[in-house]
């Protein structure tokens, strides 16, 4: 699924289309840096019945949100360095535990999802919009 976003607005019906899609509890979110990956997050959150303040994960690597189906788990991998750092915050046991996980910058754990189900979803800014791919 493609989608370009030209206004903040747009992002809604980015999310109405992805929401019925979502299957699996780990979505990777890939982008550049203000390419729009937590706006996605905030919106999507929203609609899954979230009343949590959503904000990045940058400094805090993790955050928690509720939602009546359950935990979502917002990541921000870009300042790990490698795998094991990755392991050092748990996310194991975060995906054993989460409704939703949502991975930003997910790269240096992605070889390590080989054989589990995801979502992958990559925003580029073109300048003037996003464009966004979802698998």
């Amino acid at each position: 699924m493609n989608f370009n976003i030209n206004q903040i607005q747009d992002w809604q019906k980015v999310v109405d289309s992805i929401l019925p899609k979502l299957e699996h509890n780990i979505l990777l979110l890939k982008g550049n840096l203000g390419a729009g990956k937590t706006t996605f997050t905030q919106f999507l959150l929203k609609n899954l019945g979230s009343d949590d303040e959503i904000s990045s994960p940058t400094y805090s690597i993790v955050n928690e949100y509720n939602s009546p189906k359950g935990k979502i788990y917002h990541f921000d991998l870009y300042r790990l360095k490698n795998i094991d750092e990755v392991y050092d915050i748990g996310i194991e046991e975060y995906l054993d535990n989460a409704f939703l996980c949502i991975i930003e910058w997910p790269e240096v754990y992605e070889e390590e999802l080989y054989g589990l189900d995801y979502h992958s979803m990559s925003i580029s800014n073109t300048g003037e919009s996003r464009e966004i791919k979802f698998d």
